[in-house]
């Protein structure tokens, strides 16, 4: 028995969780404990529920009501509020409106007429497959193990075989009301089912309790995962027919390769982000003989198809002669051809009312010896999609160690992802925000602007790479900001300015994580105080070397990856109100800052063929949260105001011409506004952030 399959599925179902909870409350247990393993259900597929006895809010009488998980949601994260509610006699009445499969779009649009208690939440389209089946509790989910059984040639035989008498099968249709009523008739008919295996698509089982029909659904899918281990050809998909390459080699040539892709499927009003997985099942399959056979199928169960579209591109690339500049060369032929096949699949399988035809660049990418690269919109969204084809890598794999594995039709797949009502549900999806699909890497992330900016960036939907040199400081800000704004979005890497090797592998990083940078943020800082005839080589040093070679570096590299995805990009530098005006007793700082201003507007000139902006914010005595004012340059200015340390921020703001102090967060929306969208026309631009300097006035 493999390893793979000898994993138990853990019955997760605690008496204490489960006590003092409502029925809603048990289902939501239920459905979260399903959702939290992705050998059960992928992100968002699926669903659960429950046939509840309700007060009805009008006539006060008890009333069965379906709580059922609502359109677009996710039963492993979703709250007691993701349930669509529906009185059950007005869906049973349903029925009798229904006139045969033209009018499944229809009934969709009826469901809202049988909503309890004015839920808003949106019905699914699996609401008939809950509502008709005559058990109080019902889960459908997609579990690798069972549809590699449903997706096999002979699916229905291998069901009776696994499952004998306990479980039903219907052949492959896409999910609707007649095939709830199907699902209904069926269970009806066959008290002793406890389930039914759905061709090509999932698993619906059932029960009268939560607790039962939890623990049904992890006994059928355990007995199929088993039942595979026994029964699989070994190895696995033919055995390797490549070799996998090294762990450093494929970090390596997938970065370069990341930016690469992702320069070539990216369009300034649809950047892509992505993500790389070197999984062992995904080297299992990349590498292995059947990968040419079996990856043009695409998938099969409906859910997986819609997150990796119609099959895969298989890059063309032999990992014993790994040749990277080759594999880059060909990739706009390859891409050409993907976009070519993707819409001949169109014109072939459209209808007078489909949609227009999306995006057609592929999703997944698949490499030989070096793994699986998948790109989206932002981060979580292509995270998932490779889930979802590591589910679909299982479910081919399961499927040919026992038969013949079957991909969904190209018509039914077309019909899927052009329904009309999949249209509906992307169209109620909100706008993009304005740096969705936009990556950005911060220098001195971990300081009080740092991390301020990060945030900025964040609520206006970038992927952020926080850089620091302070590896405690730069846990504890990834931890805070991912705990606000999810942990698909942030990333952070130790890096030093000063040093050239540094600053290459923090891009590196970048590249890795998300396939390439937009935005970079040049914020390391250094303060220093101290007379020009007391001022130390090494300090004059620290300063050039930090805030001049060291954003002279940071931004080179920039310019490098930038101009190797052809996206353009912006460049901000974070200097300070002291590189246009000159302070006593700082000359490396001044100095340093005014370097730093001067490079910025140098490279603005550079860049702009490239697309490349480059500006500067200049901030004053950002004192809350700053780094470089928690040690002896806040004592020095203060002995050099001749001021306590505690009385320094308000001797500022009365300096200031606006009577105002300076926070991270107001330097923050400076820099936001340069490094995106509303600036996309301003280069080689100086902000201040002083609260009003009359000496720093640039003009």
């Amino acid at each position: 028995m493999t390893a793979r399959h000898a994993d138990r599925l853990p019955n997760l179902w605690r008496e204490a969780d489960a006590a003092g909870l409502d029925e809603a409350g048990l289902l939501l247990l239920r459905s979260n404990l399903l959702g939290s393993d992705l050998r059960i259900t992928n992100f968002g597929g699926g669903n659960t529920s429950a046939k509840i006895i309700e007060t009805d809010p009008l006539t006060g009488a008890p009333v069965t009501v379906l709580w059922v998980k609502g359109s677009g949601g996710d039963i492993g994260s979703m709250k007691r509020d993701g349930f669509a509610t529906l009185y059950m006699d007005k869906l049973e009445s349903l029925k009798g409106h229904y006139r045969g499969l033209a009018d499944e779009d229809r009934m969709v649009g009826l469901f809202e007429h049988c909503t309890f208690n004015l839920n808003p939440r949106a019905t699914s389209i699996d609401t008939a497959l809950h509502g008709f089946v005559p058990h109080k509790h019902v889960d459908h989910v997609h579990a690798d193990a069972v549809i590699a059984l449903a997706a096999s040639q002979d699916a229905e035989r291998l069901t009776r075989e696994v499952y004998g008498a306990e479980i039903g099968f219907l052949p492959w249709q896409r999910p609707g009301f007649d095939l709830g009523l199907k699902l209904g008739t069926m269970a009806t008919a066959h008290p002793e089912y406890v389930g039914v295996v759905l061709g090509g698509h999932g698993l619906f089982t059932w029960a009268e309790t939560a607790q039962d029909c939890y623990e049904a659904t992890l006994r059928i899918i355990q007995k199929a995962a088993d039942w595979l281990a026994e029964n699989e050809r070994q190895p696995a998909f033919g055995g390797p027919k490549t070799l996998v390459l090294d762990t450093a080699t494929r970090t390596q040539l997938a970065q370069s390769l990341m930016v690469a892709v992702r320069g070539r499927i990216s369009t300034p009003t649809s950047p892509k982000i992505g993500h790389f997985t070197d999984a062992p099942a995904v080297l299992d399959f990349v590498c292995s003989h059947e990968l040419a056979a079996l990856a043009p199928l695409g998938t099969s169960c409906p859910d997986h198809f819609l997150r990796t579209k119609i099959c895969p591109l298989v890059l063309e690339f032999d990992p014993a002669a790994p040749d990277l500049d080759k594999l880059i060369a060909g990739l706009d032929a390859a891409i050409a051809d993907y976009r070519a096949t993707y819409g001949a699949y169109y014109e072939a399988c459209r209808h007078p009312n489909s949609p227009a035809m999306r995006d057609a660049n592929p999703v997944i990418f698949l490499i030989p010896g070096l793994g699986m690269m998948s790109f989206a919109r932002d981060k979580a969204t292509a995270r998932i999609a490779a889930e979802f084809y590591v589910n679909a890598i299982n479910v081919m794999r399961g499927a040919s160690g026992v038969s013949t594995y079957v991909g969904l039709p190209r018509q039914e797949a077309f019909d899927i992802e052009y329904w009309l009502l999949e249209e509906a549900k992307l169209q109620r999806m909100p706008k993009p925000k304005p740096l969705t699909g936009r990556v950005a890497l911060i220098t001195g992330g971990a300081g009080g602007i740092g991390a301020a900016v990060a945030a900025r960036l964040l609520k206006d939907g970038a992927c952020v790479l926080l850089a620091d040199i302070d590896e405690a400081a730069l846990k504890q800000a990834q931890a805070a900001l991912a705990s606000g704004f999810g942990a698909d979005q942030v990333r952070g890497t130790l890096l030093d300015v000063t040093k050239e090797s540094s600053v290459i592998a923090g891009y590196d990083v970048v590249a890795r994580e998300y396939g390439g940078v937009d935005i970079v943020i040049s914020n390391a800082g250094i303060a220093s105080a101290a007379p020009v005839a007391e001022t130390s080589l090494a300090l004059w040093q620290s300063n050039m070397d930090i805030l001049a070679t060291g954003y002279f570096m940071v931004a080179r590299q920039a310019f490098r990856l930038m101009q190797q995805q052809n996206m353009g990009g912006s460049l901000v530098f974070v200097a300070s109100k002291n590189g246009l005006a000159a302070s006593p007793g700082a000359s490396a700082y001044c100095t340093a800052k005014a370097a730093e201003i001067h490079l910025a507007r140098c490279l603005a000139l550079e860049g702009a063929a490239f697309g490349i902006r480059v500006n500067t914010v200049n901030p004053d005595a950002v004192l809350r949260g700053s780094k470089i004012w928690q040690g002896e340059w806040r004592a020095q200015r203060a002995r050099s105001n001749h001021v306590s340390e505690d009385d320094l921020e308000e001797v500022y703001r009365q300096r200031s011409l606006l009577k105002r102090a300076v926070l991270p967060e107001d330097v923050a929306e400076a820099v936001a506004f340069l490094a995106g969208p509303l600036a996309e026309k301003s280069t080689g631009n100086i902000v201040n952030v002083d609260a009003g300097n009359a000496q720093a006035f640039t003009r």
